[in-house]
Formats: structure tokens, C-alpha cells, sequence
């Protein structure tokens, strides 16, 4: 299987500034070659692709001395990079989507830089039987790297992405084999929430640990500072830092949480059944709809905002990556009146939930945790969609 391990770089001040600047001319060879393809369709009709572009590479580090210290690889990377924006761009066009031309980008909009081979411009370098985990890239040194687990499988791909003041690196590695876990003979139905993370139909309610609400007064008055500060001044930059760095925490909490969580899943059932939410859908804004009163729009707003500090979707793409590395299934199952629908009897109304936690169905008169008894009825879901994929 192909595995992606991330760690945080330990550069020197001046590596850090040599990272800085690599990121500044790749995104600068970004912006120049999107400059390039529009003016050469508007002025003459003619469409760029990525090989016309990659040979002009040699002329430039040629007349450009800044950008030939850097990876001749990793700005073809770049250049693929856009290339890859072009061809997703004429794709929805002709699926009749929002088309979303290629943008150029800010000095905040591009954070990361790759090197397509390892030993190409970069080499991963553990130094066996020491402590010591560098990675060299060209241009920048050997940079120390917080390694804080084993590299498995091959490097294939290097790169190396900023956040907010923070360096770090990422592997993308091939052949890493599974590790799968030995079979428990338990299965389970996962009923995703806000008042509870999360509800398993054995009746376990994990608790929300609601971490940007956690953080809200602290994000409350950075934002309010930064509000108030004249644009371009050092001030401003300083505390648009801060808030950079307390969202990032409020991430690496829900990441961290949700580490947690998929591998208890993981390691203590062999089936995993959860709802295929529509998060996006779900998260949408009502603001500026016909005849939406605005008690009504402050209302999902705050939901939405409990839902994405919840971390629905990051949780779900941890559980499936380590179900996949343990051998696990993982099935997704329509989510609709899961909570409405009697485990016992069949019978579905929306009566049948009385309030958020209390469930009664109307017909044969069954009771139970409104979670619970959703969480029951994914797991049934999960079990026919699989009997039905075996058959």
C-alpha cells in the first residue's frame, strides 16, 4: 500500500530563510506560467501544455541565476502542478460545472514545494544507527528533521510544506505492507453527532471535545486585534501570526482526537459501519436565501460552525486509512432516517424521535437513546450492503 508519514522540520535560521525563498521563486515560476498560458490563448488563441513550458526551463535557470539553485526537478513539479489545475479546469467544463480558472497566488497561497524522486534534487537521510533523521534538499543544506516514527516502504516523494511559522516535510512512500490485526469477531454501527462525537450501537457515547469552542476566547480577542490594525503594518502581520498558530493548534487537537477514536475503532472490531454524511451539503450557508429570517440564519450558523469543530471528515478519512493498513471494513450507508426508523418493528416516523436523546417508537412502543438506536440501524445497513457485495 502507499503511505504518507509527515514531520516537522528543525531547520537553522538560515535554512529557514533558504526555505522561505525556495517557496517564493517556485510560487513566483507558478505565477509566471499561468501569466504565460493566458495571454498566449488571449492574444493568439494558442493553449500551452506542460511540455512547451518545461523547455523553457534550461533558459531561465540560465538568465536566472536565484532559480537555478533550486531543484530542476521540483520546478517541473511546480509546473505540473498547474498543468494539473489547467486539465481539472477543462474537465468542468465539459461536465457543465463551475469552470474555477487557475488564480494566481498570493504569498499566502502557496505553502508547499515537491520533489518527484528521491536522490533527484533531495535525499531522505536517516543515518542508520543514529539518532540524527536529515533530509537533504538542494539549495537549502541537510535539515534536521523530528522523526518521530519509522519510515516503511520506499520514498518516493519529497516535499515540503510551511505552516504558519512551522517546516515540515512529507514522504510519500510505496510498498509498505499491512499490518493487519487479528480478527475479534465484533461489529459495530457508527452514529456521527454533536452533542456526542460520536454513538456506537453497543451503546458507547464518545463525548465532543468541542476544541475550537475550547479556544474561542482566545480566537475571539486575537481576531478583534487583527481587525483593528492597519493593513501592511508589523503589527497586523504579527498577530495574523497568532491567529494562524491558534488555529493550527485547534487542527492538530481535532487530528489528534480523531488518531484516537479511529484506532480504538480499528483495533477492537472487525466490521466498521458509519453514515456517508454529506458534510458539505450540510455545512451550507442559508444567508441570502428568500425569505430566511435572520434568527434562523444565526441558528445554522452556529450549527454549522458545531459541525465542522467536530471534525466529521477528518475522522472518517483517518478511520479508513488505518482500516485499510489493519485489514478492517469500513462501509459507508445512506444516512437517512437512521434516527427515525424502529430497530425493532421496522416502522419509520418522525415522531418516533421525541426529543435529541429520547427515541419512542409510535407503533410497537419501543424505547431507547435516540443515538443508539441510529447508530443500530447503520450497523444493519452495513451488514446487508455487505452480504450484498458477497453475493
Amino acid at each position: 500500500m502507499r503511505r504518507a508519514y509527515k514531520f516537522l522540520l528543525r531547520p537553522t535560521t538560515r535554512q529557514a530563510a533558504s526555505l522561505a525563498a525556495c517557496l517564493d521563486d517556485h510560487r513566483s515560476l507558478y505565477n509566471s506560467a499561468l501569466e504565460e498560458r493566458r495571454e498566449a490563448w488571449r492574444r493568439s488563441r494558442v493553449t500551452l501544455r506542460y511540455g512547451d513550458q518545461s523547455a523553457q526551463l534550461k533558459d531561465i535557470r540560465r538568465a536566472d541565476p536565484d532559480h537555478a539553485r533550486w531543484s530542476f526537478s521540483s520546478q517541473q513539479a511546480t509546473l505540473r502542478r498547474l498543468d494539473k489545475a489547467f486539465t481539472a479546469f477543462f474537465r468542468r467544463i465539459k461536465a457543465g460545472e463551475t469552470p474555477g480558472y487557475p488564480r494566481f497566488k498570493g504569498q499566502g497561497w502557496f505553502d508547499t514545494v515537491e520533489w518527484p524522486k528521491d536522490r533527484d534534487g533531495c535525499r531522505w537521510n536517516p543515518a542508520l544507527g543514529s539518532n540524527q533523521v536529515r533530509v537533504y534538499l538542494q539549495g537549502i543544506g541537510h535539515v534536521r528533521v523530528h522523526a518521530h516514527r519509522q519510515v516503511e516502504g520506499t520514498v518516493k516523494t519529497i516535499s515540503v510544506k510551511r505552516q504558519g511559522r512551522r517546516w515540515h516535510v512529507i514522504l510519500s512512500c510505496d510498498e509498505v505492507f499491512a499490518q493487519p490485526l487479528p480478527a475479534t469477531g465484533r461489529v459495530v454501527g457508527v452514529d456521527m453527532g454533536v452533542v456526542s462525537f460520536l454513538t456506537t450501537s453497543d451503546g458507547v457515547h464518545v463525548a465532543n471535545p468541542r476544541h475550537l469552542a475550547a479556544s474561542h476566547a482566545r480566537l475571539t480577542e486575537a481576531q478583534r486585534a487583527l481587525a483593528r490594525h492597519r493593513r501592511g503594518s508589523i503589527r497586523r502581520r504579527k498577530t495574523r501570526e497568532r491567529v494562524a498558530a491558534l488555529h493550527a493548534r485547534i487542527g492538530r487537537q481535532r487530528l489528534d482526537h480523531a488518531h484516537k477514536i479511529a484506532r480504538w475503532l480499528v483495533g477492537h472490531h472487525d466490521l466498521i459501519a458509519h453514515e456517508d454524511l454529506p458534510i458539505t451539503n450540510m455545512t451550507r450557508s442559508t444567508h441570502g436565501t428568500i425569505k430566511t429570517p435572520a434568527t434562523n440564519v444565526a441558528q445554522k450558523s452556529g450549527l454549522n460552525r458545531s459541525i465542522l469543530d467536530a471534525g466529521w471528515g477528518v475522522f472518517l478519512r483517518v478511520l479508513a486509512a488505518k482500516a485499510e493498513s489493519a485489514g478492517r471494513l469500513v462501509i459507508a450507508v445512506n444516512p437517512a432516517n437512521t434516527s427515525r426508523t424502529c430497530p425493532q418493528c421496522g416502522h419509520c416516523a418522525r415522531e418516533n424521535r421525541l426529543t435529541q436523546a429520547k427515541f419512542a417508537c409510535v407503533a410497537c412502543g419501543h424505547t431507547g437513546h435516540a443515538d443508539v438506536v441510529g447508530a443500530s440501524n447503520v450497523l444493519r445497513a452495513g451488514l446487508a450492503l455487505q452480504s450484498a457485495r458477497a453475493a
